[in-house]
């Protein structure tokens, strides 16, 4: 192998583990560092130093042990050259395992109730003493990697108000001196909601991207499963809990049908349901069954639900839309958004007509409440497809693709405008 195919191969090697280790290691160094900022600049002077010796020395047996080492050296030398936290710094070199430390301790694995550091980080970040809003905009950021502008489209929020909320939340972490460790049993309770909505919000961003070129990050998807399935362990009597695991496992059931070979969107109306994961919608169902049975269902209980009707449906003229479209009222009742209105609008159009669904559209087009949210004409356009009204269509679409960022979604919505354009 040349040198510069070593190098290639050795890059495809770092960009593979930072997407599937980087909030992991993350989550060691802050616990290691005890500051945010030092770890996240830490993290990526340790993927920056990868890249300069791996290529001699080859990748380590355990790439994030030494990644985690690695950073850990990295950030004290920034703590050193700032001159700043001097006790600090003395205290945590008392503490470090020494560089011979093997993995599991290098990594801040141990014997704890939660032996994980990403999700003690998430405990740590949906802390009380911040602000909710801040909780999961910190948690996203941190633990998960989102980049401010995926994080702002998950609150349809704008970017600059989302920056300042990491920034306080940041400095709040830091003055206020909260600890870096899993709350006790009996301060759970405090934490769960913002908790569920963290693991909530990473699977939404794995189940469709924000913006590049891929439709699904299953690497997202995969760890918000594995997180709430700790966080139901932990807490086995919160139906919610169990609720959003199975709404996650319904959804993700799809993965293999939403998108061609090519990486083209394929709608839920035309998967091929052969495709669907029979295993995880079976699972999904007893959870649904079990979540109900616990308790009144709550919002992510009642979304499974939503989602085990389009699951039981042998094929998509078979869904009870009216089903559907009654389980999004309750859901408004319970947790009115406009993202909800919308998907409301959608399932009334199925049930009644297009002409039902874009009277709702309407209502929520002048209410102003998603004014850059690239779905909402999208919605409208489509119902206008099936209506016939060509030039209406179009320009709904127009409009869609002036929003979207996210390129299968772009080229879906072209083909549909290409579709109601006349023929030249």
């Amino acid at each position: 192998m040349t040198e510069a195919s070593a190098a290639a191969s050795v890059s495809q090697s770092v960009e593979r583990i930072y997407r599937a280790e980087s909030g992991r290691i993350l989550a060691s160094l802050i616990g290691l560092l005890g500051d945010f900022d030092v770890a996240e600049e830490a993290l990526q002077d340790a993927f920056t130093t990868a890249l300069e010796r791996w290529p001699a020395d080859g990748v380590p047996a355990q790439p994030r042990a030494w990644l985690v080492g690695t950073g850990r050296h990295k950030g004290l030398d920034r703590l050193r050259r700032a001159k700043r936290g001097s006790e600090k710094l003395a205290e945590l070199q008392r503490s470090l395992p020494d560089a011979t430390a093997d993995a599991a301790t290098t990594t801040g694995e141990d014997d704890s109730a939660i032996p994980d550091e990403r999700l003690r980080l998430v405990f740590t970040c949906c802390h009380p003493a911040l602000a909710p809003e801040s909780q999961v905009a910190l948690t996203l950021k941190t633990v998960c990697g989102l980049s401010t502008e995926e994080i702002a489209r998950a609150f349809l929020a704008p970017v600059p108000t989302v920056a300042q909320r990491l920034v306080r939340a940041k400095t709040k972490i830091r003055d206020a001196g909260i600890p870096y460790e899993v709350p006790s049993v009996d301060q759970l309770p405090g934490r769960f909601d913002a908790v569920l909505a963290v693991i909530y919000l990473v699977f939404n961003e794995g189940y469709t991207a924000t913006s590049g070129d891929e439709l699904v990050r299953r690497d997202l998807c995969n760890e918000a499963i594995r997180l709430a399935r700790m966080v139901r362990e932990l807490l086995p009597d919160r139906a919610e809990a169990t609720g959003l695991l199975a709404l996650m496992l319904l959804h993700h059931s799809r993965r293999d049908a939403r998108e061609t070979p090519s990486g083209d969107l394929v709608l839920l109306e035309e998967q091929d349901r052969h495709q669907w994961n029979q295993a995880e919608i079976r699972e999904g169902l007893a959870l649904v069954r079990s979540a109900v049975a616990a308790s009144e269902a709550g919002p992510y209980t009642i979304q499974a639900g939503i989602a085990a009707v389009h699951a039981q449906a042998p094929t998509a003229a078979a869904t009870d839309w009216r089903q559907i479209a009654s389980l999004y009222q309750l859901l408004q009742r319970l947790q009115p958004s406009p993202v909800v209105d919308l998907n409301h609008a959608v399932a009334v159009a199925m049930a009644d007509g297009p002409e039902a669904g874009l009277r709702l559209l309407d209502g929520i087009e002048s209410s102003g409440t998603l004014p850059r949210y690239h779905l909402l004409p999208a919605a409208r356009g489509e119902l206008l497809r099936r209506l016939g009204r060509a030039g209406e269509a179009a320009d709904a679409y127009r409009a869609a693709l002036a929003l979207v960022k996210l390129e299968p979604e772009r080229r879906f919505l072209e083909h549909r405008l290409a579709q109601v354009l006349p023929s030249v």
